[in-house]
């Protein structure tokens, strides 16, 4: 399955692009575990993704926790906790 990845923020700025497409090993279910394996790309996703408390996510559009599957997610959005007033 390809997911279309986007990066906002210092996620973006962390690992140098704001999109991405990849293909998850099979053993991917959740974005927990997508994080994961983002993390052993490169450099950047490891810094990026080093501290997942301070990441948010959704999955096509909708905005979910880090534990949630996957399941047939066309995009997943990865970036840092919003505020806003």
């Amino acid at each position: 399955m390809t997911i279309t990845l986007l990066y906002f923020a210092w996620v973006r700025e962390r690992i140098g692009a704001g999109e991405e497409t990849v293909t998850p090993p099979h053993d991917v279910t959740t974005i927990a575990d997508l994080v994961d394996w983002l993390a052993t790309s490169s450099a950047g996703h490891a810094a990026a993704f080093e501290d997942r408390g301070r990441l948010r996510a959704a999955i096509d559009q909708d905005f979910v926790p880090l534990d949630t599957p996957i399941g047939q997610a066309r995009e997943v959005a990865l970036f840092p906790p919003v505020t806003g007033g």
